[in-house]
This record gives C-alpha cells, structure tokens and sequence, in this order.
C-alpha cells in the first residue's frame, strides 16, 4: 500500500506510518479456508511437475490455470482464469455455477489465441484438468503439460496469491446481487490487477508492464538465482 500510494504522489505514504495506521484501525487479514478440489478418474494419469527449481525467463513461456469458488446469495459460483507466471497477467477468465470442464476449455483456447502458445502449462488434479478433453486439448498445441503434487498447494503459488488477492481486496469489500453484477465485478478486478495493481515480487510494478517489457527486473534476478 505504501509504495501505491507513493506512485499516486502520495510521497508522506511511508511504510512505517502505513503499518501503525493499519494497527491503529484494526485492519489485518482473515483467512477462511475452503477445499474445491476434487480428484478424477484421471484416464491418462497424473502428470509429473516441471516448475521445480526451473527459470522461468520470459512471458509466454509458462502459463498455468486454476478454479477458486465465490460464494453468493444465489448458491455457489466458479471463477477461473488462465495467468502468465512470468508477469502473473491474468490473460482469461471465465465464471460458472457449476464445476464442468467447459468453462476451463474455453478459457484455455481463449488465452492461446489472445496471447500464443506456452511452453509449459501447469494445473492442479483436479477432475477438470485430468479429464480426457482437458488433456487432449493441451496435447492437441503439443504443450508440455506438468501438475502439481498431491497436497502441494504451493505448487502453484502464483494463482493461489491471485486468488487471496481476488477475495480480500475486492469480493469481500464488495456487494453483488446477481450474477451480471459478479460478472461485471470480476471484469472491473481483472482490469484493475492487471493494470493498477504493483506487486512486491515484480519490483512494484503492474502485470501488465512486466509483460510489456519482456523481462525481470535485475532485483527479481538477482533473487531467483542465489
């Protein structure tokens, strides 16, 4: 926050005097945990993970997808989007009120035509993305295809932060009455994660200008190869 509102001019905004004002207010974060994962028959097995101790350098060259629920006065909603993990760029997304593989598929295709190809492309175990269709789809643009261990959330820690940032900062703050609401809120929070909102982990600067730019800052560098 601190270092947002110093690029909005706000140049009193410190880091120290932020951190007593969110003591003094109260203001810390909550951490309610739900399981929307489920396994599935998995026909063609599971996939080992490639993203271990592995560089990624470049935009493009990873992308990787996930499924976070939205709870809503109208039942259950499921929200999923394709990211960039080179810059954490949201590049598609779509909402659903169930959990079948259709709204995952196409908001595979829509990230491929939008943006290319990636060379790796890495999901979770669950029933969607280990389903005959899912597989086939990916094989189909010879992507190399890698999933996250059982049980290793941090696998795919990039989405997961993108989901946390989602909830806290913008569903939890906000009212909705309808899905068109949600829609058009979802909408508004992928334009503003990818354009106005700085990231510690690239050097506070927005997805959008990391994938610009076509490369890591030298601090970001520095860090990921000591």
């Amino acid at each position: 926050m601190s270092k947002h509102l110093k690029r909005l001019g706000y140049d009193w905004a410190g880091e120290k005097f932020i951190r007593n004002l969110y003591k003094e207010l109260g203001i810390k974060g909550q951490k309610p945990v739900f399981k929307t994962t489920r396994s599935g028959k998995a026909p063609y097995g599971k996939f080992p993970y490639l993203l271990r101790n592995k560089f990624i350098a470049f935009p493009n060259q990873v992308m990787a997808t996930d499924i976070t629920y939205i709870k809503t006065p109208w039942g259950m909603m499921y929200f999923t989007a394709v990211i960039d993990l080179y810059s954490r760029k949201i590049l598609s997304w779509r909402l659903s009120d169930s959990m079948k593989t259709d709204f995952c598929l196409e908001c595979v295709r829509e990230a491929f035509e939008k943006y290319g190809v990636p060379a790796i492309f890495n999901t979770d175990c669950g029933s969607q993305y280990t389903s005959g269709e899912f597989i086939e789809l990916l094989k189909s643009y010879n992507v190399e295809i890698s999933m996250d261990g059982i049980g290793r959330c941090k696998d795919n820690i990039f989405v997961e932060r993108t989901w946390r940032t989602l909830k806290y900062e913008w569903i939890f703050l906000r009212d909705y009455r309808s899905e068109e609401e949600l829609r058009k809120l979802l909408g508004d929070f992928v334009k503003f994660f990818n354009k106005e909102r700085i990231h510690q982990g690239l050097d506070y600067k927005t997805p959008d200008e990391v994938y610009r730019e076509g490369s890591f800052p030298s601090a970001i560098i520095k860090k990921m190869a000591a």
